[in-house]
Formats: structure tokens, sequence, C-alpha cells
């Protein structure tokens, strides 16, 4: 008698299917119920909404952007099909400024600007998750394939240029505080404004270099599922 085959939900593949659409079913519920409760807040209370946006949804949207580095090791260990360096350029991008520029300064938290990030954050990831997680379970639907690869065309350079605002906004505040900034050893000092200059132009060299992978991505993906609609 040949070994016993393995029941479908404890093989690997299966296992790591469900892991994925776990992943992207919380990060979907997180980033839809921020999106929901800023549109709540802005029809309930208008503009002043948008100035208390980081302290009611704040704490949300960084658990969501912290395990979003889960994404660096699902593609550097294979269970998820992506490159690695525009990921990392992306991530990156969204971990400075909400944890070094937006979190560190409270005067910060409260410009129009947050608020502005955060929905080209959510509207991008929202539509991302669902078309990620429908992936997985092997479901797809034209509107979405292409909405999600397209969504980001006009969105993420408002994203790069919102986040470039918003480190504008904050040199006064780390000028006058000098948070982050340090005196080392030999009369050698870090001046953290100088960092995030130096930062704001990296900003726009990565941007081109992402928008030019995801462009790809974009041609790639639809070419394929046009293919198979073909097929059908």
């Amino acid at each position: 008698m040949g070994p016993l085959a393995l029941p479908a939900w404890l093989q690997p593949r299966y296992r790591k299917n469900a892991y994925l659409f776990i992943y992207y079913l919380i990060q979907f519920c997180g980033h839809s119920w921020i999106f929901t409760n800023m549109t709540v807040r802005f029809f309930s209370f208008g503009k002043d909404s948008m100035v208390d946006t980081f302290y009611a949804i704040g704490l949300v949207m960084r658990f969501c952007q912290s395990i979003s580095v889960l994404e660096l090791l699902h593609i550097y260990i294979g269970i998820e099909s992506n490159h690695l360096f525009p990921r990392f350029l992306q991530l990156t991008e969204r971990i400075i400024i909400l944890f070094v520029v937006i979190t560190s300064q409270e005067e910060v938290q409260e410009k129009y600007v947050v608020c502005v990030l955060f929905i080209f954050w959510n509207l991008l990831d929202m539509v991302r998750y669902t078309y990620s997680m429908l992936s997985v379970i092997g479901t797809s639907y034209a509107v979405l394939t292409w909405l999600s690869q397209t969504l980001w065309m006009p969105i993420y350079p408002l994203c790069v240029l919102a986040e470039a605002f918003a480190i504008y906004q904050s040199l006064p505040y780390f000028e006058s505080f000098g948070t982050y900034s340090a005196k080392l050893p030999f009369d050698l000092s870090i001046y953290f404004p100088y960092v995030l200059k130096l930062y704001l132009m990296m900003l726009f060299i990565g941007m081109y270099f992402t928008y030019s992978h995801l462009y790809s991505e974009r041609r790639d993906i639809l070419r394929v599922f046009s293919i198979k609609k073909k097929k059908m």
C-alpha cells in the first residue's frame, strides 16, 4: 500500500492559501473600518473631523501598517508572488511618514494633510487587499482586476505629494524641538531636518522606480487576464 494522502486542508499549498487569505482579510477589515470611520465622521462633523483624524483612527492605522511588514517576509520566503525591492520602497514610505513624521509630532497630527493621506492609503489598500484575498481562493472579477491595476495610477503620485507635504509641514517642529537630532562623538552631530530633506528627494526617486514596476506589473496582469478571458 502506498502512503496515505494528506487531507486537502493539511497540504502545504492549502495552508499557505489559508494563511494569506486570513492576512488579507484582516488588512481589508482594518482599512475598511478606517475608511468607513473617516467617511461617517466627515458627514457628521464636516471639516472639524479632519483635525482629529489621527486621534480617532491612528491606532488602527498603525496596526495595519505594522503588520504589512509581513509582506516582505511573504515575498522573501516565496509564499507571495511579488518583487521585494518595489514593495520595500512602498512600505518604507509609509512607515517613515506614519511613525517618524506624524506620530512623533503632535502638531503634525492635526494637519489636514494627515486626513488626505489616510484617505489615499485606504482607497488603494481596500481595493488591493480585496483583489489579493479573492485571488488566493481562485476568484477573479474583470472590474476588480482592472480597478486594482489602474486605481494606483492617479492616486499613488498624489500619495507621494501628500507625503512630501507632510514632511514639509513637519520640518519647523523638528527644528524647534530637536526630535531625533543628536550629538555624536568627535564633534559630529545628526540634525534630523537635514535627514528629512534628503529623504524628501529620495522619495521622488523611489516613486519613479515604484511607478515603473507597478506599470509593468499592470501590463502583464491585464494581458494574462485578457488571454484567460478569451479562452473561457
